[in-house]
């Protein structure tokens, strides 16, 4: 299913409507949860933004990435050694760690997709991300394995103080909220058009004039922005860094994330982030019971819904539909 499947599927109605439900939703989250769950769902928040910035590549462009913590990890790390200086700007932050984010896939891209394809791409780019991890652990300037400590949380217009309150809930949720905007328009707009061509028939696309290893490159560094992006958010939201965010380990979360949710939808990794660390958080109290029930959830989702969560939604919807007109067209022939 592509993902101009997905767009024609909901309307520009149906769009708004989920974005303005997900809005609603996490603004409510103050109102009734404690300090555990409103962390959980600022983490939720950038791991959406990771999930979406992924997707971008596997999803639209239909390219494997191995190693896409690296972006992420880049981002947090510019963004987290900005903050510990005096009078830095989070969004002097932000803009860091997003440029940071899509310099180092811009770099890897140029390499990676002039030197291999397919499974040799994916495995390529998972070895630029592992030589990062440990470039961090080794480094003192990034505290190597201690991680990167002091970052702070400033104020933002002159009042707004992050480290008080939910101050810094309510800024990733903005923060998020523009990006996400930003990836619907790169999904719906006619590079993201194109990019849907490649992934299904790249040779019609070339004959077609497109510039295919271009368009590629231009999606990994895209996607790279994003992940940045996510990781400097991240970096004010934790006030602590360690060579983990990128390990492979954190590689492996934006592809669950798109697997379970959905790869051909746009809101598909966003469902899947919610359902994850929903899963994750209700389990959290048994030990090994929480990866049973992740692991079970994604063998079940793959087995039975092949398109995810978000295909499997569409597919019963088209079914719903389909079905009242069947058995009208059958109750007309037997009259």
């Amino acid at each position: 299913m592509s993902p101009n499947v997905g767009k024609a599927a909901g309307g520009a109605s149906t769009q708004v409507l989920l974005a303005g439900v997900l809005l609603a939703g996490f603004l409510s989250v103050p109102m009734w949860a404690d300090k555990g769950v409103i962390f959980l769902a600022s983490v939720a928040l950038v791991q959406i933004v990771f999930a979406l910035s992924f997707n971008v590549v596997f999803g639209l462009s239909g390219m494997v990435s191995f190693g896409h913590a690296a972006y992420f990890a880049s981002g947090a790390y510019a963004c987290g050694l900005l903050l510990r200086e005096p009078g830095v700007s989070v969004f002097t932050g932000l803009v860091a760690g997003g440029l940071a984010g899509g310099a180092l896939a811009a770099v890897i891209g140029l390499v990676a997709l002039r030197r291999a394809s397919g499974n040799y791409f994916a495995i390529l780019t998972l070895a630029f991300a592992e030589m990062l991890h440990i470039l961090i652990a080794k480094t003192p300037w990034f505290g190597r394995e201690d991680g990167l400590t002091g970052i702070k949380r400033p104020v933002i217009a002159g009042s707004m103080d992050l480290a008080q309150g939910d101050g810094i809930f309510y800024f990733t949720l903005a923060v998020a909220s523009v990006l996400m905007a930003g990836a619907w328009v790169l999904w719906h707009c006619g590079f993201g058009h194109r990019l849907a061509a490649i992934r299904q028939e790249p040779d019609r696309a070339a004959f077609l004039g497109v510039d295919v290893h271009r368009a590629r490159l231009v999606a990994f560094t895209l996607s790279g922005v994003g992940a940045g992006f996510a990781g400097a958010m991240y970096a004010p939201l934790a006030q602590l860094l360690t060579p983990e965010v990128a390990h492979w380990s954190f590689s492996a979360l934006p592809i669950l994330f798109c697997l379970l949710g959905g790869t051909a939808i746009f809101w598909g990794p966003v469902a899947g982030v919610l359902v994850f660390l929903g899963l994750e958080h209700s389990t959290r109290n048994i030990i090994g019971l929480s990866e049973v029930v992740i692991g079970s959830t994604l063998l079940v989702v793959v087995l039975v819904f092949p398109g995810g969560l978000a295909g499997g939604m569409l597919r019963l919807r088209q079914m719903w539909r389909r079905q009242p007109a069947s058995s009208g067209a059958v109750q007309g022939g037997q009259t």
